[in-house]
């Protein structure tokens, strides 16, 4: 973020290095260079793919002087060499060349390295030059305690405000694409004005829904013993195509999310050693612990019967599908 804060103010480097496996902040780190480098101009910007051709073709193209503007943009993507185990290729760089350019970069091309990679080698000694010249971006995923933060920074420039119970909801749906994210907030920022308020109702209504988040909402009309939000729902995913023994299953995994994380914590687990033993996402642990408390165990147990129950009624074609999972809906509601 500190990296990009720069770029929008025209604070250039004249060498970045961006690595990690989050494409979204690589993209993003990528399109402002693009516009503030080389104003959208493709006579002043060149890509070059480092697994089809040697970095010394981008060095020898960063040293030419560029004909049309003052300045010029090159990105050099997928630099096979940083990783622990190259991939094969048909020729070899000339990392030699990157090193001399490294510490004698011209001043009229911005240089940047990027590579998709998880990890690189911290070892070698080009991984260390690049960290030591070039303006450093990490761009891995947001850790889960970290998200609230980017989406209230992302809310702040777009001058809204998002609330807890909002937040809940995109956390469900979206967290695990930023691009989506983005989206949606601009979205959302549009719909309430500047100053305004994001709120459960509005993010409820305006947030494009996953059939997981979905199944999390079934979930919550099942506690609040809500059969008409329930079934507008369910109705909302047969329109998505999805089909009811999908759905069970969905909500199967959740309601039985629920019973082992009320299992583990009566044993004295703490939320992260949950996540550990379930294998699971954090998100699932902390959703199945803010439900637990509204259910006991033998409820859960009978509840988990009755949606394998209905999920046999519909396979043997005893009932009609649509029918059998609103009477479920309706049975779940009765027991919870």
């Amino acid at each position: 973020m500190d990296v990009l804060k720069q770029i929008k103010k025209k604070q250039i480097a004249p060498i970045y290095f961006f690595y990690g496996s989050e494409s979204f902040f690589l993209q993003q780190l990528k399109q402002q260079l693009i516009e503030k480098v080389a104003a959208n101009d493709e006579d002043s910007l060149a890509v070059y793919d480092l697994e089809e051709v040697p970095i010394e073709a981008a060095i020898g193209d960063a040293e030419t002087y560029p004909f049309f503007s003052e300045r010029k943009l090159v990105i050099a993507e997928n630099p096979v060499f940083l990783k622990a185990k190259p991939d094969k290729l048909t020729f070899e760089h000339d990392l030699l060349a990157l090193e001399r350019y490294l510490a004698a970069p011209v001043d009229y091309t911005v240089l940047v390295i990027i590579a998709p990679y998880e990890k690189i080698d911290e070892r070698k000694k080009i991984s260390k030059l690049l960290k030591k010249h070039a303006a450093v971006a990490v761009c891995n995923p947001i850790k889960d305690n970290d998200l609230k933060q980017w989406v209230n920074s992302i809310a702040s420039q777009l001058q809204v405000t998002i609330n807890d119970e909002a937040y809940e909801i995109m956390e469900a749906e979206l967290s695990n694409n930023l691009h989506q994210l983005e989206n949606e907030l601009q979205k959302l920022a549009l719909y309430v004005g500047p100053n305004g308020e994001v709120t459960k109702d509005i993010a409820e209504e305006l947030v494009s829904h996953t059939t997981t988040s979905s199944a999390l909402r079934l979930v919550d009309a099942v506690i609040e013993k809500d059969l008409h939000k329930a079934i507008r729902i369910f109705k909302d995913l047969l329109k998505m195509k999805e089909e009811p023994i999908a759905m069970i299953s969905l909500i199967a995994f959740q309601f039985r999310s629920i019973l082992r994380v009320k299992l583990l914590k009566q044993q004295g687990y703490s939320q992260f050693q949950m996540q550990k033993q379930l294998g699971v996402h954090p998100y699932v642990v902390k959703i199945a612990l803010n439900r637990e408390r509204q259910f006991t165990v033998d409820k859960l147990e009978r509840i988990i019967i009755q949606l394998a129950d209905t999920d046999a009624t519909i396979k043997s074609g005893k009932m009609e599908k649509e029918m059998a999972f609103e009477l479920m809906l309706y049975d779940l509601i009765e027991t919870a």
